[in-house]
């Protein structure tokens, strides 16, 4: 029997995974919808811009999808790097059905660079924990 930290057993169950990936969908359909309300982007401007949002929204969703996901640590990456960018291009389609949105390239190359990022270290984090 191996000693694997207490969080690394929660991290491995199955149900974990599901609980993982059912957030991040629910939590990029609520930055979807969100974000597609007059003002509300706006309103968030006030407090943090465009490209911290951007890079915090979209790592949750990696690591999310990531820990959500099955198989090694190198396909939960790709999975998860191939969701982000997926994802992010989803909503800057939406973005562009409104007059007071944008779609903008930037915001989609950030959105991929942090869930590239995210799932980069939770990739090397996840070959060392199950390596024990």
């Amino acid at each position: 029997m191996t000693n694997k930290p207490r969080a690394a057993t929660i991290l491995l169950d199955s149900r974990f995974q599901h609980t993982c990936y059912a957030s991040a969908m629910t939590l990029f359909l609520a930055i979807v919808v969100i974000g597609s309300i007059p003002g509300a982007r706006q309103n968030l401007g006030h407090y943090a811009s465009g490209l911290v949002l951007h890079s915090a929204a979209y790592s949750i969703l990696g690591a999310l999808i990531f820990l959500g996901s099955r198989g090694s640590a190198s396909r939960r990456a790709i999975c998860a790097v191939i969701t982000i960018a997926m994802m992010g291009a989803t909503d800057e389609y939406v973005q562009s059905f409104w007059s007071y949105r944008t779609a903008a390239l930037g915001d989609w190359m950030v959105d991929v660079a942090s869930g590239g990022v995210i799932s980069t270290v939770l990739w090397k984090f996840w070959s060392r924990m199950t390596a024990n």
